[in-house]
């Protein structure tokens, strides 16, 4: 990936120095990713993705397809950095206001005498209401699989 890296700053025409102020990391993160001491965190992925928008995510990743996603040249990407989605914050990581489920401690529980076991079957009947809806498997070598 360090490779892929080079050559979209080549692309981009920019240094390992402009390239981390732009994306809000210190300049010792990237020239360790450059020179494959390190690789790169989620952190740094994303905010890659977010501040360069056109750029080939599964590129950067695999090296398979092109760089950047759309016809536009690296020239033509907007000049303002994408911002991420607001979500409240009482939302789960991968909750989203449609799907999310209550949770035992959202939801009121049954009136009963005896409370253990009341809590017990109702935090089973929130589980039991839940279901997977994507499953994402990360290779060490970088690349990614989706799975329905």
């Amino acid at each position: 990936m360090n490779k892929r890296l080079q050559q979209f700053l080549a692309a981009e025409n920019i240094s390992q120095a402009q390239f981390a102020e732009t994306i809000g990391v210190a300049r010792a993160s990237v020239s360790h990713i450059l020179a494959g001491r390190n690789k790169p965190g989620f952190d740094f992925l994303e905010s890659m993705v977010r501040h360069y928008p056109n750029l080939n995510f599964e590129w950067l990743l695999t090296g398979r397809g092109r760089m950047y996603d759309s016809a536009k040249s690296p020239s033509e990407a907007p000049a303002e950095p994408i911002t991420p989605l607001s979500t409240p914050a009482e939302a789960g990581l991968f909750d989203t206001l449609q799907n999310r489920q209550p949770t035992a401690a959202a939801t009121p529980l049954p009136a009963g005498n005896n409370y253990s076991d009341d809590l017990d079957s109702h935090i089973q009947d929130t589980i039991s209401q839940r279901t997977i809806s994507k499953v994402i498997v990360f290779y060490s070598d970088g690349s990614y699989k989706e799975l329905p």
